[in-house]
């Protein structure tokens, strides 16, 4: 059977009021005292009941994180952020996982609603304010997370994502590429569209031509149906940037069992910078941006909301991206065609 508060308050000769205030006040609690309870709750092995909590002051130390793809290490690394945060402040985190779909990201936010947690951290699939504001309606703060949305009543972090596609033609154009693919999943993802919007501004400024390939997913395996639709291409670009590092990874891949030398004969630019883009058969060249940082400043921003009265200030906080230069297009230079 489970240990109740009583059996605390017994077995430590005290009050069941002197556990709960252990428990929720320990500095109104002698030090004799707050010691012999906690061994006494650390020898029974007691477990309070934080759902009893949750119902006696209204709000849980709980918090939900919807991404769209755990799996990729990007995000990993920002719930990795988020949840070290969370935990110095004593609150735990859901983590979900939404595979960009408006249904299962629905259905994760009526469950993060019914169990009534304190804030959401969310990278919504479909940026549209009414399903921000169906959780804030239940007096749940809520925090974008590499999104930001226009004149929304609520804090976002995200990265400057036209500069980082923007960076990225540039940084290949300066080494002699005229004709570079863009490996890129669908528009509607805002990442990817603010990433194209930096690729085409830095290709109108630098006069190179890209060829652009889409996939439905930016995993490996898609990248290496990509690398495949290149090399049928007559004349195949010289350069590919792509929209992350697991698009550029099974790009790189595939090329590399077709004979292709990298960089030699083609220069490969990846998006993230995650732990396994150093360690590539051909260490990978990307556009860095701070993921464990992005899910720190997510958390401490949607917890200064959550314990803050009326003064609380939303803010809108956008990272820089940064190339990070290594051998899969270091050193390379491209005879220029005039």
């Amino acid at each position: 059977m489970s240990v109740s508060l009583r059996d605390v308050a017994a077995a430590a000769r005290v009050s069941v009021g002197t556990v709960s205030n252990v428990l929720n006040r320990p500095e109104v609690v002698s030090a004799s005292t707050l010691s012999r309870v906690q061994k006494t709750i650390k020898d029974l092995g007691f477990v309070p009941n934080g759902f009893a909590r949750q119902l006696r002051s209204g709000y849980s130390r709980t918090l939900g994180l919807v991404v769209p793809d755990v799996g990729n290490p990007f995000f990993t690394e920002v719930a990795r952020g988020v949840e070290d945060a969370a935990r110095k402040r004593d609150y735990a985190v859901f983590l979900c996982n939404s595979d960009e779909s408006l249904e299962k990201e629905d259905r994760y936010i009526n469950v993060l609603m019914e169990q009534q947690v304190r804030g959401v951290l969310i990278t919504p699939a479909d940026i549209k304010a009414d399903r921000i504001d169906a959780l804030r309606a239940r007096g749940i703060c809520v925090t974008l997370l590499d999104r930001e949305l226009a004149g929304g009543n609520q804090c976002s972090v995200s990265v400057d994502d036209v500069h980082g596609g923007q960076i990225a033609i540039e940084y290949l154009a300066s080494l002699g590429h005229k004709r570079i693919a863009w490996v890129c999943g669908p528009a509607k993802i805002p990442q990817v569209a603010d990433r194209g919007a930096g690729v085409a501004k830095a290709a109108k400024l630098s006069n190179v031509e890209i060829v652009h390939l889409e996939v439905q997913l930016m995993n490996a395996t898609n990248g290496e149906g990509a690398a495949r639709n290149l090399l049928a291409l007559g004349d195949m670009p010289t350069a590919v940037f792509c929209a992350n590092d697991l698009l550029a990874l099974g790009v790189m891949r595939e090329l590399l069992n077709q004979g292709i030398r990298i960089p030699e004969q083609i220069a490969i630019v990846g998006y993230d910078d995650i732990q396994f883009a150093p360690s590539a058969a051909v260490p990978l060249t990307s556009i860095s941006q701070p993921a464990y940082q992005i899910g720190v400043t997510a958390a401490d921003l949607i917890l200064s909301e959550c314990e803050s009265d009326e003064t609380h200030e939303h803010q809108q906080i956008k990272f820089q991206p940064r190339l990070v230069e290594r051998a899969s297009s270091r050193n390379i230079k491209v005879a220029s065609n005039g």
